[in-house]
Order: C-alpha cells, then structure tokens, then sequence
C-alpha cells in the first residue's frame, strides 16, 4: 500500500498532470460473468493510476484487444477508464490488488489478498472458466481450486494448459506482460487462442 501511495505521489513524467489512483484496484467487469481472468497485480502507472484492471499499460493493450475480438468487450481501447469499456460475461481481478515494487508481489502481499480470490469466485455464482495469467497466478487459482475440493492436484503451468475441474475449469495463459510480449513469447494467436477456448467452454455449459 505505502509503494502504490507512493508512486502516485511521485508519478511518472508523462502523467504528471493526473491525479492517481494510487490504492486497491478493483476488480472490472460483468458481475454475473460465467468467465474469470486472474491478473497478477496493477502496474505502478497502469492500473495503479488508472483504478481500472490492465487500463493503461501495454499489457491491457493486448489484452482489450483480445476480449474484443472475441466478443467479450464492446469496444478494444484500454487508455481511459471513462471510455466506456465494458466486458460481456467476463471479470478480471488480480492476485495482488495493490501495485508491487518491481512489478512483484511478495509472499506476504499475495497472502493478504486471497480471501478477495477466494471472494470473487463467491460472487460469480455461475463461474465456468478461470484464466490464469501467469505462473503466479495460476498457482494461485490452484491453492483456491485444492482449498474447495474441485481438485487434487496441479498440472505443471504451460500456456494453453486446461485442468477439468469439480468446479469450473482451470485455463493457463502466459502473462501479455511487455516482456512476454515483446520477446515473442506469447503472441497475439496464442493469447486468443486461450479466450476462444474460454468462449467455447462456457457455450458448452449453458
């Protein structure tokens, strides 16, 4: 909490004229989503200026860019959250909704933010599809899935990995992080790939 104040008081050049969010990051989207994407935390002058989940960063870029064509945003711009986003039966939340330093949430930060995991999978009462972004986030999801008795065990994360579940089905993903992005790790069809698989589940559900 004190770093995310922090940075909200010393900002970065660029946005020098705006005020920062600079606190807990809520989550976005569509409260009676059967879809959730589990983030790892808001960017220092992304979701930590913005208030909004993978709003202006380059990570959201990619991200709104995805969700839009594959039907679950109205629209792909990510800058603004006045621009009227809105996702269709998707939620995005975060394992850590306060920005870390270095982009790294500690033990004890993830820790402290779990029960809002463990919360938000509450409230989505007709959840079909968890994505995971990231190995943290994954892992994370996993700790929750054990916890409620939807699964044993954990498959090694990849991207592209699919665990069945007694609850709703677990998807992995590769963060579309600027690192991940910008080396070619995950490319555009493989992040899509991921939302289409999520659409094809909750289709089949219904």
């Amino acid at each position: 909490m004190e770093y995310c104040r922090g940075i909200g008081e010393t900002k970065r050049a660029a946005y020098s004229d705006q005020d920062y969010w600079a606190r807990p990051v809520p989550n976005f989207g569509d409260p009676n989503a059967q879809a959730l994407i589990v983030g790892l935390a808001p960017g220092a002058h992304g979701s930590n200026r913005t208030g909004r989940m993978f709003t202006g960063d380059r990570s959201g870029q990619w991200l709104f860019r995805v969700l839009h064509e594959a039907g679950s945003a109205n629209q792909p711009t990510w800058e603004d959250p006045s621009d009227g986003l809105e996702l269709r039966n998707m939620m995005i939340t975060a394992m850590g909704h306060c920005a870390p330093p270095g982009n790294k949430p500690t033990p004890d930060e993830l820790r402290n933010c779990h029960d809002h995991l463990s919360d938000t999978f509450d409230l989505l009462r007709g959840l079909l599809v968890v994505i995971a972004l990231g190995k943290v986030a994954y892992d994370g999801c996993g700790r929750e899935f054990r916890r409620r008795g939807w699964v044993e065990s954990l498959p090694a994360f990849s991207h592209g990995v699919e665990l069945d579940t007694r609850g709703p089905i677990l998807l992995g993903s590769y963060h579309p992080s600027q690192q991940n992005t910008f080396t070619g790790k995950l490319t555009e069809p493989m992040l899509r790939s991921v939302f289409e698989r999520a659409a094809t589940i909750c289709r089949a559900r219904e």
